[in-house]
């Protein structure tokens, strides 16, 4: 990281980051061309310190195809923007926090592990757990799991 000054390193830092954002960017590689894609997501922490997210979608699409032929995948996560302005336009700049990292998505095929997966993923959005889901629904919905082998945050304040 080129800002060491930005840089954060505390993992309670960043998931208080993963748990404040509402998008995660996904960016995968076709054939030599980048692809990137913008998921909701929920994410757990295993007792070693090992990041997870989760992801659901439709069983098909151009992300799967993708993922099927190269699992491998970076993503990415940013929150709290604050417009910093001044007299000068070199003085003009953006306050965030951010997340990224890199690793490898597997597609989720346990049915328990699945309803976990969801569970992760509604409770991120509604700060709820407990949901109960429609069979056929869920029999139609793609989970997909991304371990993160690399993790970055930064902080402008």
């Amino acid at each position: 990281m080129r800002r060491k000054d930005r840089e954060v390193t505390d993992p309670a830092w960043i998931d208080e980051t993963l748990a404040a954002a509402d998008a995660c960017r996904i960016a995968l590689v076709d054939e030599g061309k980048p692809y990137i894609v913008a998921l909701n997501y929920g994410f757990e922490r295993t007792a070693d310190g090992a990041l997870t997210l989760y992801f659901h979608c439709a069983k098909q699409g151009k992300k799967l195809d993708i993922i099927r032929k190269n699992p491998a995948a970076a993503f990415f996560i940013d929150t709290a923007h604050e417009l910093v302005t001044g007299p000068k336009g070199c003085d003009w700049g953006m306050k965030y926090k951010s997340v990224a990292g890199s690793g490898s998505v597997a597609f989720v095929e346990d049915a328990d592990q699945k309803k976990k997966a969801l569970d992760l993923i509604m409770e991120h959005y509604s700060g709820r757990t407990g949901f109960d889901y429609d069979e056929r629904v869920f029999a139609m919905t793609e989970i997909l799991s991304l371990k993160a082998d690399e993790i970055s945050a930064k902080e402008k304040k």
